[in-house]
């Protein structure tokens, strides 16, 4: 095991997603993590299908193995004292919690933030709610499509302001795990100044509000309010998706001088280039820009548009499918797949972190360091008896 975060041992109480990616993330550093399940397991366990059967016929959720690898898997019923003393024992000797239970609920099991800090002063605590810990509707529990519908999300997303459509994967609990481990790093740096640990809190609400980005400030500055309009940028022209003989591809066009050149590559002749002058221009003219498009790159295949536009100086590309992005040599160039091998399963392959790593040397030559020896995610309780040796004895397990 190796990675700059590999003195470091997380406690990991959460389930479902939000949670289990943000451990996960401090895990493809080095972390030791440690997910601690009830008896029956994290829910993600029985989301399926898919589900794939190991050797001995069990069928494992391909959704729990998407964001729990690089962990160790300890089963404990909070309520048993047996149980609870195991946990605070963790408590004692962690770096940082991670929780995404119902505001109150660990207070109320005895795990509240002040017994918390009273087992372990230094300890960095990443709470994680659906709505967030205070307010009229903190007590709501947090599912991904609910949170995207109630901050705003999906009134963006969607052929047009009457269907309004999720993201195709659950962006606000990603997006919370993303926020809550760099909140956590941020507390640990705090930690290394002032010796003492701190509470993260972040919430499924909070981080799609925060990424509301330029539609947020549209409404807060301009007093615009910002609706689904399909594949089209609601700023920007051309910039969305278009149809081509046999298909479609997407340009982005960020500036007045890739319009140009869009013209240019592909002798395109507006009737009335007025209308197409700028950017407001061209947004103010959207539907009869899309026609124009359209009329000239039903001429092309989508592989010879593409090749046309890359000659331009114009981007564009495909619309792919998952098969076709795994499949694509430059997803594997990036260190997107990870190979690992399943204590059930064999050996599979799962999507890979985002991050990569490098030293670079008085020469000026990189040199990467991104962690390449990754554990499978857990079968469950899987650890237990490693665990509770190492809190009987002092030992520290090896890592399986």
């Amino acid at each position: 095991m190796s990675g700059a975060l590999d003195d470091l041992l997380v406690v990991d109480l959460t389930r479902a997603l939000a949670g289990p990616q943000a451990a996960m993330m401090l895990g493809d550093f080095g972390a030791r993590v440690i997910k601690v399940e009830s008896p029956a397991g994290d829910d993600t366990r029985s989301w399926g299908p898919p589900f794939v059967k190991d050797d001995q016929g069990t069928a494992q959720s391909t959704y729990f193995l998407s964001c729990n690898r690089n962990k160790e898997s300890i089963t404990l019923d909070l309520k048993r004292a047996e149980d609870a003393d195991v946990l605070a024992r963790l408590v004692e000797r962690a770096d940082v919690l991670m929780e995404n239970y119902k505001p109150g609920a660990l207070e109320r099991l005895g795990f509240g933030a002040a017994r918390l800090m009273e087992l372990n002063p230094r300890l960095v605590v990443l709470s994680i709610s659906g709505f967030g810990h205070d307010g009229p509707e903190s007590a709501r529990a947090g599912y991904d499509q609910i949170a995207q519908g109630e901050a705003g999300l999906m009134s963006l997303t969607g052929p047009g302001p009457d269907q309004p459509q999720r993201v195709g994967v659950p962006i606000a609990d990603l997006m919370a795990g993303m926020n809550g481990a760099f909140g956590v790093l941020a507390a640990l740096r705090e930690r290394d100044r002032t010796g003492r640990g701190q509470i993260v809190r972040t919430s499924l609400l909070a981080s799609v509000v925060a990424a509301h980005a330029f539609q947020g400030t549209r409404w807060t500055v301009a007093g615009e309010v910002g609706r689904a309009q399909g594949n089209q940028h609601p700023s920007i022209a051309p910039y969305g998706l278009f149809r081509c003989a046999g298909g479609s591809v997407q340009i982005a066009c960020g500036n007045d001088a890739m319009w140009q050149r869009l013209c240019a590559g592909l002798d395109i002749v507006a009737p009335q280039p007025q209308l197409y002058a700028t950017n407001a221009d061209r947004l103010a003219n959207r539907d009869s820009l899309t026609e124009l498009l359209e009329g000239v790159f039903a001429g092309f295949e989508p592989d010879e548009l593409l090749r046309r536009l890359a000659d331009a100086g114009v981007p564009a590309g495909r619309v792919r499918t998952l098969d076709e992005v795994y499949a694509w040599e430059q997803t594997r160039s990036q260190r997107l797949l990870v190979d690992v091998e399943h204590r059930t399963l064999g050996k599979i392959t799962l999507p890979g972190s985002a991050l990569r790593t490098f030293t670079l040397d008085d020469a000026g030559t990189e040199t990467e360091t991104t962690r390449s020896d990754h554990l499978s995610p857990p079968v469950l309780d899987a650890d237990a008896d490693a665990i509770r040796a190492w809190l009987d004895t002092g030992t520290v397990p090896s890592r399986p």
